[in-house]
């Protein structure tokens, strides 16, 4: 599990992707995860390792993707009866089912560096670039005129300005300073894509003549409204590197003062073509993950994904009767314990005399099994 843990962060990592790590590092009887189980959420909401069941995942997921929009880690506990006046640093939240126990679990969200691109490479250029790559910027040259010669603090050199909206996301700082060689091409392409800062460096005047080039070319008065131009803060910088020393204080500046990113702005520039992460089981409707899913099956080439042998055997038994139908959707009510489990994200699950019973946690599930006519009103059941 460990191995996953550390195996999936560096996958991200690499590959410039956001995700918050889940470590519990206090816990409380009865609980099923221990102090050091971990586990990663991704912006989509999906767990990597284990940090507890039912009870503790959807809070935790919620606090995960929280940390990722705001960028700031955070210790929360779970409990039956949250204290009414928490102690300064914890978030105090209620344990979503009736098992008991107490969790303490520490969240830290971990996000790409931030881009700097830099359009050029005169002076200014490369004093900015050297700054960038001391602050831990991932810095992106971009030179069409030289191809990249003699950069050392750019991390990756763009030769053709086309390439620029595919590498341009919403943590990233575009500083053009070409001093006129393709200064109005380059800002085209960073103003029509989703750029956290978009600056130029020139005079008053140049800037407002690319302006009037760039209005003609249809981009909105809004899309202009982002370009900071002449770039910087004015601290009477005069020699180049003062100059890009302006322009760093600014995007640290509009770095450190900008809104919290919406979920689907970290999503920017990740590859989700691969398909789908998660299948419906058609017999039950409870989410199943597709990759390393066990019990699968094939109709007219088609693949299904099923919670347990059982949905699977049934479904084996009588294909088009589960095709022809909707799968169950939407909220039923634990039998047991009387909360409400929304039926796609529920873990456990019975079938009793045709009937599906969705639980908030195995606790429950476990009662039920045992004696289920104790708990069977027409009000409580899920399926078909």
């Amino acid at each position: 599990m460990h191995d996953e843990f550390f195996s999936k962060a560096h996958e991200f990592l690499a590959a410039g992707q956001p995700f918050a790590t889940a470590i519990v590092v206090r816990a409380e009887r009865p609980t099923s995860a221990k102090p050091g189980d971990k586990a990663i959420v991704t912006p989509t909401g999906l767990m990597h390792g284990w940090i507890g069941g039912s009870c503790a995942q959807p809070t935790v997921i919620r606090e995960a993707l929280a940390a990722l929009s705001d960028g700031e880690p955070r210790l929360i506990r779970l409990s039956p009866e949250p204290e009414g006046k928490s102690r300064a640093g914890l978030i105090d939240l209620p344990m979503v089912c009736f098992s008991g126990g107490t969790l303490e679990i520490y969240i830290e969200p971990h996000l790409p560096l931030p881009r700097l691109m830099v359009i050029g490479a005169l002076p200014i250029a490369r004093a900015l670039m050297q700054l960038g790559q001391a602050m831990n910027y991932h810095v992106i040259a971009v030179d069409p005129d030289f191809a990249g010669v003699d950069l050392p603090h750019a991390n990756e050199i763009i030769t053709d300005l086309a390439q620029l909206a595919g590498k341009i996301n919403s943590l990233t700082y575009v500083v053009v300073a070409s001093h006129g060689q393709f200064d109005e091409a380059a800002l085209e392409y960073a103003l029509r894509a989703n750029a956290a800062y978009v600056a130029l460096v020139a005079s008053k005047s140049r800037a407002a003549q690319v302006l009037d080039y760039l209005r003609a070319q249809g981009l909105t008065a809004e899309a202009l409204s982002r370009l900071k131009a002449p770039a910087g803060l004015d601290i009477q910088a005069r020699r180049g590197d003062e100059i890009a020393l302006s322009i760093m204080a600014e995007i640290v500046q509009r770095r450190r003062n900008a809104e919290p990113l919406e979920i689907d702005k970290l999503l920017e520039g990740i590859d989700l073509s691969a398909g789908p992460v998660e299948a419906i089981d058609p017999v039950c409707g409870m989410a199943v993950q597709i990759e390393g899913a066990e019990h699968t099956a094939v109709v007219d080439g088609q693949t299904y994904y099923f919670c347990c042998d059982g949905c699977k055997t049934t479904f084996e038994q009588n294909p088009a009767r589960y095709l022809a139908a909707s799968a169950p959707a939407g909220q039923a009510v634990d039998p047991v314990c009387g909360m409400t489990v929304d039926i796609a994200s529920a873990r456990y699950m019975s079938e009793f005399e045709g009937q599906f019973y969705y639980f908030c946690c195995a606790g429950c599930k476990t009662t039920f099994d045992k004696t289920p006519q104790n708990y069977l009103t027409p009000s409580v059941a899920g399926g078909r």
